[in-house]
């Protein structure tokens, strides 16, 4: 069987791979959101504990504010609902517990702006409150990407690049990671059903040994990451 670019479905598939690689230039591979922190702590130090670490956010962090801010902002854009788009931005900033993982949302949105600047791709006249999962929602509704899949892509960026630094910093040996990727990607799916049942009054996430990791890396003496 032939495969051409005029498949709309394959196109939407590259275009979801593209915007999820590990090679967009948005600085996402520089933040640990915590992780280091943790390592440093003494509380997490081998594969079992990095497994747990990242199990708990795809199952109480993920599923409760990331990916539903995701789908409101998708739907916002849909509609072209440009203050309804904005209010997510400034919904998920609210919901940061330290000032590095708001740091982290919007360093990686003003990267992606240049990004899609550059892309040619139009961006909404209003981006005063820019991160990085309004503006991907944006361009996953620009490429006509359903929510669905726009959702598993973001999801498994995020375990790819909390994997990656995993094996710099507990250390993790290459096979180990890969073995934690297997391990973690049935939580993806969950995480996405899960978060469709979040309305917009119930968003928001808190785990505290989280937030606190993040804090107490705000003045870590040494880092190799920006969160």
């Amino acid at each position: 069987m032939a495969i051409t670019l005029t498949d709309t479905g394959l196109l939407r598939l590259l275009r979801l791979l593209q915007l999820n690689s590990a090679g967009l230039p948005v600085g996402a591979f520089a933040f640990s959101q915590g992780l280091e922190s943790a390592v440093e702590l003494g509380w997490i130090g081998n594969q079992n504990d990095t497994r747990e670490w990242l199990s708990q956010q795809l199952a109480y962090a993920l599923p409760a504010l990331e990916l539903p801010v995701l789908r409101l902002a998708m739907e916002a854009a849909q509609r072209s609902d440009l203050k309804a788009w904005q209010q997510t931005g400034e919904l998920l900033l609210a919901s940061r517990e330290s000032a590095e993982l708001r740091l982290m949302d919007t360093a990686t949105g003003e990267a992606l702006v240049r990004l899609l600047k550059q892309l040619q791709i139009p961006l909404p006249d209003t981006c005063e409150t820019v991160t990085f999962i309004t503006l991907y929602a944006w361009v996953a509704v620009y490429w006509q990407i359903d929510w669905p899949t726009a959702a598993l892509g973001m999801s498994w960026s995020w375990l790819e690049n909390q994997v990656v630094a995993a094996t710099k910093l507990v250390p993790l040996g290459q096979s180990q990671a890969q073995q934690l990727l297997l391990q973690l990607q049935p939580l993806i799916a969950a995480a996405v059903t899960q978060s469709e049942q979040i309305s917009a009054t119930e968003i928001g996430s808190s785990l505290p040994a989280l937030a606190i990791a993040s804090a107490r890396h705000e003045v870590q003496y040494s880092r190799l990451f920006r969160s």
